[in-house]
């Protein structure tokens, strides 16, 4: 998706725009294709900050889940720029905005992160808001991918309601908490999306970014 915008056409869009049209044409006995206005998408830049919960509670199919999100995103993204943040009750950034690395790469990064500890989803938040420093909020947003069992650390909404842009992809295949998910995402101003496991990856992602 992206911004629709009004431009002379180019043989691309059938969207006529009638009334920018009128205006070029006006008292114009031959007019020409370029006075032609039509209705375009352009598409946007997005920088995106992925956020995985690889806590103690994430095993078995979450971690297939986390997989096929990180190499869906790889996919998605291939010419924007994407940072992965790994967390549990600490967080580290497994790919750093403007980094350069192969989605087979990222997969193997992500899966040598042994499941430990507790969730602290505020502290994964704020790494996460480190990566997007200088990015303009409009192209900017940060996605977490979690059970959102948070049990460690201090409420992560007033973090959340900060960043430009919050999507919450929440693993609903065990313990998990929707009432944290939906409240997240309510604060950052996106949307809560539940996958049951790693085939619902693919949907979740197409209608966050639908937006």
């Amino acid at each position: 998706m992206g911004e629709l915008v009004s431009r002379s056409w180019s043989g691309g869009s059938d969207e006529l725009d009638l009334e920018r049209t009128l205006e070029q044409i006006a008292g114009n006995p031959f007019p020409e294709e370029t006075d032609v206005v039509v209705r375009e998408r352009v598409r946007q830049r997005r920088t995106v900050v992925l956020v995985v919960d690889v806590s103690g509670s994430m095993k078995g199919e979450r971690v297939r889940t986390a997989a096929a999100a990180v190499g869906a995103l790889a996919g998605e993204l291939a010419r924007d720029p994407l940072a992965v943040v790994a967390f549990w009750s600490d967080a580290a950034v497994l790919l750093r905005r403007g980094e350069q690395v192969a989605p087979e790469a990222l997969l193997d990064l992500l899966l040598r992160v042994p499941a430990q500890g507790l969730t602290n989803v505020t502290f994964a938040l704020e790494t996460a808001a480190r990566q997007l420093s200088g990015v303009h909020p409009r192209d900017a947003r940060v996605l977490l991918l979690s059970d959102c069992v948070h049990n460690a650390g201090p409420d992560p909404r007033p973090v959340a309601a900060r960043l430009p842009r919050l999507d919450v992809l929440l693993d609903t295949s065990g313990e998990d908490d929707v009432e944290l998910g939906r409240d997240l995402a309510r604060a950052g101003r996106g949307r809560l999306r539940l996958v049951r496991d790693h085939r619902d990856v693919a949907t979740a992602l197409a209608a966050v970014f639908a937006e």
